[in-house]
């Protein structure tokens, strides 16, 4: 029972359409980006859509945030900042991408973060959580830079790279969710190795494609 709560307090009125900084407005932002994210995919979503839908300033999305990306890795609650991985794979030569994409993946799935990973997927897989949402995470965050290296007039390299997405998405779900021997128990040095060049093949190898 507060002073300012009475009918004659003489607080001023919160402006309509915009949310203190306190008060649900970080839970009021990962809604509304999970929404738009869902909906619209990482490109099309920006931080000042979110904002609106949120009912807060823009600027408050990144001091809770930071960057877009890192507002969608709190969405999907991942474990790791994507753009740690990011910038090993931007830095690998084109002809050690494969390698470099299996090795960065499975630093984190066997790291103290891979449970939180695995958390995730076991929830899309299971139907509580928005595969749009993993589509997104994968081929508009992840793999497009990747699919923007390889891309040539001929080939926009999408189907490389959603061969590249389902390769990692079954070693993961044999190696962390099923436990597929000896896949699970394979140090990743030797799984580098097997998986490198298939991935590499995907990206910039001969899969078939050419058209009559």
């Amino acid at each position: 029972m507060t002073a300012g709560n009475g009918s004659g307090g003489a607080e001023r009125p919160s402006r309509s359409g915009r949310r203190p900084g306190q008060s649900g407005a970080r839970e009021a932002i990962l809604a509304a980006a999970r929404a738009r994210f869902a909906d619209a995919g990482f490109d099309k979503t920006s931080v000042r859509a979110v904002a609106t839908d949120a009912g807060v300033d823009p600027a408050l999305v990144h001091h809770y945030f930071g960057t877009k990306q890192q507002l969608f890795a709190a969405v999907v609650e991942l474990p790791v900042d994507p753009e740690m991985i990011l910038r090993n794979i931007d830095s690998a030569p084109l002809n050690h991408l494969g390698e470099t994409i299996i090795r960065a993946a499975l630093g984190v799935w066997d790291s103290p973060a891979g449970p939180g990973v695995v958390a995730v997927v076991r929830s899309i897989l299971a139907g509580s959580d928005d595969p749009a949402l993993a589509r997104t995470f994968l081929l508009d965050i992840v793999l497009e830079r990747v699919r923007k290296r390889i891309a040539t007039p001929e080939d926009d390299g999408r189907t490389r790279v959603a061969l590249v997405a389902s390769q990692m998405i079954g070693v993961l779900v044999g190696r962390k969710i099923i436990g597929v021997q000896p896949l699970a128990a394979m140090p990743a040095a030797d799984l580098v190795a097997v998986v490198g060049p298939t991935l590499q093949r995907y990206l910039t190898g001969d899969i078939g494609q050419e058209r009559a």
